[in-house]
């Protein structure tokens, strides 16, 4: 008798292993459901969430309410002393079947999430406390990071309403913002898509002592929508040989290959002030809404709302930092009040000690899966604008990139060629000069001043400049 080849017996099981799980799954959804139901009872919540989804007959069981009885007082039996404790089959025993059946169907697991969906978030506001006094972020903002299992998605959005969900590639984290980082070779297309979601992710029960895996039960909080059809000449930032970027704010880098006009990565730069909120609080659909800020007056202070700022700014790229530092005590006055903004100045061009290098060659680094690179004269810029309180007043990171100027040399107390950034969002802007000094190959930041809209000091302070 001749042996079958490699391929004809790999097919042959290949056939006999489906027929085998065909019949397998068959046996399984014709089982009683009182069979059903004693299998069910040896699973954990996770396992128990995701056989739910299998057909409507599992779902109505999974939801048994003895089960997940169990199931909450194992996790939240009450504290007793040693001699009081009981067992979880002595506390459902002590439940008669008709207490239990009292309650609609799924009454014990939707109590059970939302008391882990709690101590959850409990777990992560104790590590959000500490302040540090530098920065005014939260200190643990990492290890907040690590036990709420916060990821991020971003959900690409036909104009035929068709989604597409992208799992991120990469994440590190900076000074005082993360970086998140997707790229693959299954990108729709992009003259087919019309939004771009960020979503913050998390499993919906947290345990710090495993990983949280994809394929568990997870919540999704909306962080920020683009629109994708804003890819024009004047939202692109920088380019290389192989590809062109293009900055949506808040903070979103868009990477599209030259050639073919199609996406290569997507960046999001994340600044830490209330990134957690924002990332695990919202809906799928509707972000997490601020909390009001109320204004303290101060009827004394005549020039209350114009000092005591503190500065707190990163630029950087690819885990190199090109300045990292803080400026304390800024203040304005009333007559720096023009155009709608108030002028802070931070490093001046008439003070040649305040000037700074960046340290390093400037450049927005880049990579997909095959291909990797850097866009010279770009990077990513993290401003947090602390108050007189030493609250966040103005917090964002953002993709940026320096620009030739046109103002003659001689402005400056440096020779060399002459660069200018400029940033915009709606509380303010932020001007930057900077100086190409060609004998130490290296940038001088010469100027750096900040504008603020006065309709937010106004909101902000309750003041009325």
């Amino acid at each position: 008798m001749l042996n079958p080849k490699p391929s004809e017996q790999s097919t042959m099981c290949e056939r006999h292993c489906s027929k085998t799980f065909s019949k397998l799954s068959m046996h399984i959804e014709g089982m009683p459901s009182e069979i059903l139901l004693k299998i069910f009872s040896y699973l954990d919540a996770v396992t128990l969430l995701c056989i739910g989804c299998v057909n409507k007959r599992f779902y109505s069981l999974a939801n048994d309410n003895f089960i997940w009885f169990r199931i909450y007082s194992a996790s939240f039996s009450p504290k007793r002393s040693n001699w009081e404790v009981n067992t979880v089959e002595k506390t459902t025993a002590s439940l008669s079947q008709a207490s239990l059946h009292d309650k609609e169907t799924g009454y014990w697991k939707k109590k059970y999430i939302v008391k882990q969906i709690a101590a959850g978030k409990t777990a992560v506001t104790q590590l959000l406390k500490p302040v540090n006094p530098y920065t005014g972020l939260p200190v643990k903002t990492k290890e907040a990071l690590r036990v709420s299992g916060l990821s991020w998605v971003i959900v690409l959005k036909e104009k035929n309403g068709k989604e597409y969900i992208m799992e991120q590639a990469e994440f590190s984290v900076n000074d005082t913002s993360v970086t998140v980082v997707w790229h693959g070779n299954n990108w729709p297309r992009i003259d087919k898509l019309a939004t771009l979601d960020l979503c913050g992710v998390t499993p919906v029960f947290l345990d710090r002592y495993k990983v949280p895996t994809k394929n568990g039960p997870r919540r999704r909080s909306l962080v920020a929508e683009y629109n994708l059809t804003n890819l024009t000449k004047s939202t692109s930032i920088g380019s290389d040989r192989l590809i062109r970027t293009f900055c949506l704010n808040p903070g979103l880098l868009i990477g599209l290959w030259k050639k073919e006009k199609e996406m290569a990565f997507v960046m999001a730069n994340l600044h830490f002030h209330l990134l957690v909120e924002r990332s695990t609080l919202g809906s799928a659909t509707v972000p997490y809404m601020l909390p009001p800020h109320i204004p303290f007056l101060d009827d004394i202070d005549q020039q209350y709302g114009l000092h005591g700022y503190q500065l707190h700014v990163d630029m950087h790229s690819g885990g190199s930092s090109y300045l990292c530092g803080t400026f304390r005590n800024l203040f304005s006055r009333k007559d720096f009040i023009k155009n709608g903004y108030m002028k802070l100045i931070v490093i001046s061009f008439k003070n040649n000690a305040q000037h700074l290098p960046l340290i390093g060659k400037v450049g927005l680094c880049w990579k997909t899966d095959v291909f990797a690179g850097c866009i010279q004269n770009c990077y990513m810029m993290d401003v947090t604008l602390l108050d007189e309180t030493e609250k966040p007043f103005w917090c964002f990171s953002s993709p940026v990139c320096m620009r030739p100027a046109t103002r003659p040399s001689d402005f400056f107390n440096y020779r060399g060629r002459h660069f200018y950034v400029t940033y915009i969002d709606p509380v303010g802007k932020v001007n930057l000069e900077l100086v190409w000094m060609e004998e130490t190959e290296e940038y001088y930041v010469v100027s750096l001043a900040l504008y603020l809209r006065i309709e937010k000091v106004n909101s902000w302070f309750g003041t009325n400049y």
